[in-house]
Order: structure tokens, then C-alpha cells, then sequence
């Protein structure tokens, strides 16, 4: 290849994944790629709001966004976590949030800790050694007090985001070409794509072809024939309806997930809207059924039509074949319940930009990016799992079917260590915490049966002195941060909010 030129990418599909990975290239890569993005205006996206996690914060400093700018054009919100009603049991409810719980130490996690000082007869919650939980709850919210910073993520308009990274892109140099794929031109040779085909004939040409076309994989599944690995024996769920709503409180600084009996409600609060949306399995409850559970537990009125979604939990069983990286939806699929869908497509992307085939031999690459996209997946696999296997519901099926499947040997040896040592380590892509396990095994009501013995070697005085220290730290900085709404109108209201 001639070291002037530049390396041709087609991105096929817009998006939330096609333009975050237009605008991550053109931004990180330009000088040395010439980027098409291939979309049309008569198919949709998916995107029916977004709750994000806190890795986005730090892919947005990478590429160059500024927050309150991205906020602003998104009507997005702050979320310091996920609280989770009725999934250990009905009525039970608890906050998985971003926050670190108490303080590290290397030998002795902190949760090991408060379970001595429980077994004294002190301590409190564990709620009030998280900051962020404790914050979210009381409804309040700023990016810093002193040297306090906090960790957050988003809630945003989906489509909006879209368009906002389209903007950007464009003016950066990306092309777009409307249009609809109508066929995929292979090289006889190699079997390497090297012309998209479209509705009006039209030919793209290019050296890399990037999958974002979602849930239909159009490159990577339907002309590359790269087969679908099937998870719903473990996640049953394969439908989703969503509606958007009038706002009718000030937005809280969380998701909602509301178990039902076939499924769980989401709820996103963005500031002049909230989006709902139900998760549920057709083997266990019709789509008028969803509707209407869905309908029933809406706050305000609804302000679109229900849209039906239908989905597979799994993974392509490459991402990255031939001459084609399937990015998003057509990479693989995992239910929202944890919010890491735009998560997977910001670490496709360090992956894709740490492995580019600029060279053009790209097989060792494709196998290194398909290895580590494969443990990516199947580690969320495994989180998202443990909220359904580890519950005490017994009013449905679906219920008591979860909780007496087989699960991932993975997932059984770190629940049943918790059980027996309170043991937990972070998980090997680095994404989940000890934290996040921690509080998502307690707050569904596993409760180890004994913890480490090194948290009884300060006395009882010098532990109570020291969890009293911490939860007055706690209090102080959350009686000085204001109002989640009162922060979003100082920082970044929406032109129309």
C-alpha cells in the first residue's frame, strides 16, 4: 500500500453506533483514512433513549466532546447509578450505583468490614458509605464538591445523539451517502468485501467496511455468513416496547428497572421527558399483555406511539471477519438492563483503533479483536444474568424458571465464593467492580456466610470510630450539593427546557 494513501473506510448504517464510530475515526485517525458512512433516511435506528455508563466520560475526552455542549443538544441528565424494584423480591429495592462503597484496602474489601461491625451490632447500611448512592437517592447531584469528584454517566435523547455526531462528523470530513444497501460485492480471491451496491446502483468501494446496520448485520451476518451464537437459553427476553412520556417530577439522577412478572420496566429521565420502555419474553407473556403492563405503570402521558422492538441476546461469533468489523447491534446483543450498549461500541472502537489493518493483513488482528470481544461480551453476559438467577420471586414461570436454570460455570463460581467467603474480585474486562458485585449480590439478598478475619483485627471501638468518620464524610458532602434539576439548569439546560 502507498504510504500517501489513505486507507478507504465504509461505515454502513448511521446511528448512534455508526456515527460515534464516524466521528471516533475522524477524530482519532483522519489524516491517515478517507471515511464514507452509507445510511438512509427511510430505515430507522433503535435508539428510544439511552442510559449510559461512567466509561462514556472518558471515551467523550478522548474524541474531543465537550459535556455540557453534548448535554445541551442531547436534553441529557446526570445518573449516579440504577435503582432496581422488585427483582430479589416484591417490594424489595436497591441502588447499583457508580460509587466506591466505604474505603479500599488491599487485603480486605470494605463490605467484609461492615459485615464484622454488623455482627457487633453497629454500623448502619452499607447505603451510607457511598456517596453517589446516597446522592442519588436524595435526589441531588453536582460533578464536584471541593476535591470531591463524583461518578456519573448520562441519560440522553438517543436520536438526538445521533444527530449531534453527525454534525460533527460531517464537518470534520466525513462523507455520507444516502441511500439504501441493496447488495455486497465480494473479491473472488480473497472473499474480502469490495463494493457496497445500492438502490440506485450506485458503488462504494473501499479497503475497510465497518457493520453498523444493528440487529440485521447486513455485512457481517446476511453476505459474510458469520453465524449468530444464541443466548436466550440463558436471557429469555426477546421483546421490548417503548413510549416517551411528559416529565411529571423533576428528573432523579438514576434509571428506574422495575421487575414484573414476565419482565422489568425501564424508566430514563431526560429533562424535558422520561423514556419507558418494557423488556420481556413472548414465551411468557403476549405483546398485548406487555403493552398492557406497560401502559398501566406510566407517571405521565404519553407523547409517541408504543414502538415494538424484537431482539436476540447473543454474539456474532466473529466481529471482525474478512475485511469487515461488525460495530453495535451487529456485533452482538445484551439487553439494557446495565446500560452497556453504548459501552461495547466506545471499546469496539479502542480496540478497532489499537488493531487497524492499515497494512492490510489483518488476520492475527481479526483473531486478538474477536478474543477480547468475546470475553467482553460474555463477562456482561454473566452480570446481567446474575440479577435474574438471584432472585426470590416465586408469583410466575419466569421467575422460578431463572431461578432454577443452569447458569455459566463463570457466574456459579463467583456466586457461590460470595456465599461461602464474601470474596469478590472485579471481573477480567475491567468494567464491573467489586463494588458493582458487591452491591447487586446484597441488594438481591445474598448474604455471605462468613467474611475475612483480618477485618477483626481493629477493635471494636477503632472500627465504630472509623465507619462513624466515614458516613459523617458522606453526609457533609451531600448536604452541600444541590438539586439535580438545579444543577442541570446551571450547567446545561436544553435550548428548549
Amino acid at each position: 500500500m502507498n504510504s500517501t494513501m489513505k486507507t478507504k473506510v465504509v461505515i454502513a448504517g448511521g446511528g448512534t453506533a455508526g456515527w460515534l464510530t464516524a466521528y471516533t475515526l475522524v477524530t482519532r485517525l483522519g489524516g491517515l483514512l478517507d471515511i464514507t458512512l452509507v445510511e438512509s433516511d427511510q430505515i430507522g435506528t433503535v435508539g428510544v433513549g439511552e442510559a449510559t455508563i461512567p466509561t462514556l466520560r472518558t471515551f467523550h475526552r478522548l474524541i474531543g466532546i465537550d459535556e455540557q455542549e453534548f448535554m445541551q443538544a442531547t436534553q441529557a441528565t446526570f445518573k449516579l447509578g440504577i435503582m432496581f424494584d422488585n427483582w430479589g423480591q416484591q417490594g424489595d429495592s436497591y441502588v447499583h450505583s457508580f460509587g466506591e462503597i466505604g474505603q479500599r484496602s488491599w487485603m480486605v474489601e470494605f463490605h467484609e468490614f461492615w459485615m464484622e461491625a454488623q455482627a457487633q451490632g453497629f454500623g448502619g447500611s452499607l447505603e451510607d458509605y457511598c456517596l453517589e448512592l446516597k446522592a442519588a437517592k436524595a435526589n441531588k447531584f453536582a460533578t464536584q464538591v471541593g476535591k470531591k469528584a463524583l461518578n456519573f454517566a448520562y441519560h440522553m435523547d438517543a436520536t438526538a445523539y445521533a444527530q449531534y455526531l453527525r454534525q460533527k462528523s460531517e464537518a470534520a470530513g466525513v462523507k455520507r451517502i444516502e441511500g439504501r444497501i441493496d447488495g455486497v460485492q465480494l473479491d473472488s480471491d480473497s472473499g474480502n468485501i469490495s463494493q457496497l451496491i445500492l438502490d440506485d446502483g450506485a458503488q462504494i468501494g473501499g479497503d475497510v467496511f465497518i457493520d453498523c446496520t444493528g440487529f440485521r448485520a447486513l455485512l457481517i451476518g446476511e453476505h459474510l455468513g458469520v453465524e449468530f451464537e444464541d443466548w436466550s437459553h440463558w436471557l429469555a427476553a426477546d421483546r421490548a416496547i417503548a413510549v416517551q412520556t411528559q416529565a411529571t417530577e423533576s428528573p432523579p439522577p438514576y434509571t428506574r428497572s422495575i421487575a414484573h412478572p414476565a419482565g422489568w420496566q425501564w424508566r430514563i429521565p431526560l429533562q424535558s421527558r422520561v423514556g419507558n420502555g418494557i423488556v420481556y419474553s413472548s414465551r411468557y407473556l403476549s405483546d398485548d399483555e406487555a403493552l398492557h403492563t406497560l401502559t398501566s405503570n406510566l407517571t405521565g402521558q404519553p407523547t409517541s406511539e408504543p414502538r415494538q422492538l424484537g431482539f436476540k441476546t447473543g454474539r456474532r461469533h466473529k466481529s471482525w471477519h474478512k475485511n469487515c468489523i461488525a460495530i453495535g447491534l451487529s456485533s452482538g446483543f445484551l439487553e439494557p438492563l446495565e446500560s452497556t450498549s453504548i459501552h461495547l461500541v466506545t471499546t469496539a472502537l479502542l480496540r478497532l483503533m489499537k488493531l487497524f489493518p492499515f497494512a492490510g493483513k489483518s488476520v492475527l488482528l481479526a483473531e486478538r479483536f474477536n478474543q477480547e470481544t468475546q470475553l467482553e461480551l460474555e463477562t456482561i453476559r454473566d452480570f446481567v444474568i446474575l440479577h435474574y438467577h438471584l432472585t426470590q420471586r416465586d408469583d410466575s414461570q419466569f421467575w422460578r424458571d431463572y431461578r432454577n436454570m443452569p447458569v455459566p460455570e463463570s457466574l456459579s463460581h463467583r456466586m457461590a465464593i460470595f456465599s461461602e467467603n464474601a470474596y469478590v474480585w472485579p471481573d477480567d474486562v475491567a468494567l464491573f467492580r467489586v463494588d458493582s458485585w458487591v452491591q447487586v449480590m446484597m441488594g438481591q439478598g445474598l448474604m455471605p456466610a462468613q467474611h475475612h478475619g483480618a477485618s477483626r483485627m481493629l477493635n471494636a471501638d477503632g472500627l465504630k470510630q472509623q465507619l462513624m468518620a466515614l458516613k459523617h464524610m458522606n453526609d457533609k458532602i451531600l448536604a452541600q450539593l444541590p438539586s439535580h434539576a438545579d444543577f442541570i439548569q446551571q450547567y446545561c439546560p436544553a435550548p428548549n427546557g
